[in-house]
């Protein structure tokens, strides 16, 4: 009889004392149906200051399935999440979040999809927990990343995926400091296919992604995947050039053929210096959100450094280095 397949499920946490156990017993509960795999459940902890690590501590304990990285300090969602698929060991992941707003239900259905010889499944959300107006801002952002994209992301798509060995592979080598992982993920190619789900509310405690966190993110999709808005500077600027050319040789024409006397226009000046202003001052803005992320990236920046790491260090990622600052059981 073959051995179960192995599947990693990563479940980033900040903060979610109310959550981790339940998230556990739904994962847990989920794959107890599923006796052709096995399951490693990757809890990332970024730093949480509340008892989201002890309980997880008593998670891996008991539970040699669980296995659980501490960060030393929050190094964002993202990046957490980068490192949880550095460091699987399955023949596929599922990324799903602690506050089981996406539910371990739809993982066989996952799963099918996958052994049908699809390299990624991701979650369409059909239906959002959010508040109208949020709701609405989210599916007008996927859609015009989608817009001004090269690649091909998927509309409507969160954090919700199956990925494949050969995915999780490349993932080993990425090194950025800003990741956008749903887009990275999406413009690897390979088989990729969704499946339309309804996204439920959390189930205990808030969010941790103020609307603050919303437009980093919403900002980092934007730059990593898209130099419209470059462009958009050389082609506003172009604009401007030309119409400043324009009204010049006018004004030499109606001065000079027409003999036209302009009256002195002082707010006219006054206007068009300050435009020229403002537009230096907003594309020099794009310029240097490119250029603070080559700064980060040239500056070499250590990566997430791991507090302490329950239950096997596994093929650990080279992109972080390991602090044994404590031991835990099972360690």
């Amino acid at each position: 009889m073959n051995d179960p397949t192995l599947v990693s499920i990563l479940v980033p946490a900040f903060n979610e004392e109310d959550n981790a156990e339940k998230a556990y017993n739904a994962i847990v509960a989920v794959f107890d149906r599923l006796p052709d795999y096995a399951c490693e459940i990757i809890f990332t902890d970024n730093h949480s200051t509340d008892r989201t690590f002890p309980i997880l501590r008593e998670l891996a304990a008991r539970d040699p399935r669980v296995r659980v990285i501490r960060f030393a300090r929050n190094y964002g969602y993202q990046r957490s999440l980068l490192v949880a698929y550095q460091n699987a060991r399955g023949a596929c992941s599922v990324q799903i979040d602690c506050d089981l707003q996406d539910s371990p239900e739809h993982i066989p259905q996952m799963l099918s999809l996958w052994r049908q010889g699809h390299q990624v499944v991701y979650g369409i959300r059909r239906t959002l927990a959010d508040p109208p107006a949020v709701a609405a801002a989210r599916r007008l952002f996927y859609r015009g990343l989608s817009a001004m994209s090269d690649d091909d992301l998927p509309i409507d798509a969160g954090e919700f995926r199956l990925v494949d060995a050969r995915i999780l592979a490349e993932l080993r080598s990425v090194r950025d400091t800003s990741p956008y992982l749903r887009g990275m993920i999406s413009s690897m190619g390979f088989s990729q296919v969704g499946f339309a789900y309804d996204r439920a509310a959390r189930t205990a405690g808030e969010s941790k992604f103020p609307m603050r966190q919303m437009v980093s993110l919403a900002m980092d999709g934007l730059l990593n995947h898209s130099l419209v808005p470059l462009r958009m500077a050389s082609g506003i600027g172009i604009a401007v050039g030309v119409v400043t050319i324009l009204l010049m040789v006018g004004y030499l024409i109606g001065r000079l053929i027409f003999g036209q006397q302009w009256p002195a226009g002082f707010a006219t000046t006054t206007i068009l210096l300050l435009l020229g202003i403002t537009l230096n001052a907003l594309f020099l803005g794009i310029i240097g959100e490119y250029l603070g992320r080559m700064f980060l990236e040239i500056k070499g920046r250590p990566a997430p450094i791991v507090e302490a790491q329950l239950n096997g260090a596994g093929p650990l990622s080279l992109d972080f280095e390991i602090v044994p600052l404590r031991q835990a059981p099972g360690a």
